[in-house]
């Protein structure tokens, strides 16, 4: 790491060590994070990417895609290489909040209530499909989400950090759905959207799926432990108290400002949406071996920390425009701090 006082425009130097080591350390645990991950999942090198840079930034993750891309296998040898807890919540229109938190039940043996935990005590929760549930059972993460807590019975119960929700949905089947209000998106760090894999993956995904394995099990046997949930926090808050430099985040802002005036955009994103871009930014300068952030940093992550925090207009709607295309623009319009050449 560099010592020096000062840094360059439009770039940030000063990352503190974190108290389970060097930032060098930090970036080798995050690389090797990916690798074991990878020793899972075939392909889908950008998803898995996106979700440990999210999880790196204490962050939630929106992940919209077809079934059977990879993104339960993903979460699941994330968790892991840290040794963490899994969880997974299918989501019916028929699930109550409690389903999902838990509730009170009475011991008859005991003659006192006791706490029954739903599956949301976890380290990594996956709520898949997470729009087919009504918006009553879908505002139960809100408060695990912002405040990794849990409220049963008027007591707050804290969750064993760290903690990361990552919610699916369909793209393609909308009958029958609930789509996600508008403080339920903003609880998500970013919006990631997932394609099909290309020829030569979808070949050595079937390969490796069909060779000897029977059934459908989702095998992470091939992933290693390569740190603990304490090793996970120190580069949490690594990534937390990286240093920015005031040209980057007045970057990031004028982008989200940007999307409250333009053309199009019915519906703009708030503060949220450059504070998602300054946060995500800094977790890509630690997977890049980076002390600090770059304005190529804020501009990798834009799209995904912004796509699910604006609506378009109906008519860009009725033209079939998407929120990517909008932001591409802004992008392209955004003027980005230079440095020293």
């Amino acid at each position: 790491m560099s010592d020096e006082p000062h840094s360059r425009p439009g770039e940030a130097r000063g990352a503190a060590p974190g108290p389970g080591g060097t930032s060098q350390r930090a970036v080798e645990l995050a690389a090797a994070i990916i690798d074991q991950i990878g020793n899972a999942v075939v392909g889908q090198r950008e998803l898995i990417r996106q979700i440990v840079a999210a999880f790196l930034a204490s962050g939630h993750v929106l992940v919209e895609g077809v079934p059977g891309l990879g993104k339960t296998l993903t979460v699941l040898a994330l968790a892991r290489t840290f040794g963490g807890s899994f969880a997974r919540i299918q989501f019916t229109p028929d699930l109550m909040p409690s389903d999902i938190v838990g509730h009170a039940m009475f011991d008859i043996k005991a003659g006192e209530f006791r706490i029954r935990r739903g599956p949301a005590f976890t380290n990594l929760l996956l709520a898949d499909e997470i729009n087919r549930a009504p918006a009553k059972t879908q505002s139960a993460l809100l408060e695990v989400m912002q405040e990794q807590q849990i409220s049963i019975e008027g007591t707050s119960y804290p969750l064993d950090p760290p903690f990361m929700a990552l919610a699916t949905q369909n793209p393609i089947e909308l009958e029958g759905t609930y789509p996600l209000p508008e403080a339920q998106l903003d609880r998500f760090l970013m919006k990631v959207l997932i394609d099909y894999p290309t020829g030569d993956e979808e070949v050595s995904l079937v390969q490796a799926v069909t060779d000897g394995h029977i059934g459908d099990r989702l095998d992470v046997s091939r992933v290693a432990r390569v740190a603990d949930a304490a090793t996970v926090l120190d580069i949490q808050r690594l990534v937390s108290s990286m240093v920015v430099d005031a040209a980057v985040v007045e970057y990031a802002v004028r982008i989200a400002r940007s999307t409250r005036n333009w053309p199009g955009i019915a519906v703009g994103t708030g503060p949220r949406g450059a504070i998602a871009m300054v946060r995500i930014a800094r977790a890509e300068a630690l997977l890049s071996g980076r002390d600090f952030v770059t304005p190529d940093d804020v501009k990798r992550w834009a799209i995904a920390a912004l796509r699910h925090r604006i609506r378009l207009t109906p008519d860009m709607e009725i033209e079939g425009h998407q929120p990517d295309d909008v932001l591409t623009a802004i992008l392209d319009t955004v003027e980005a701090p230079r440095g020293e050449t």
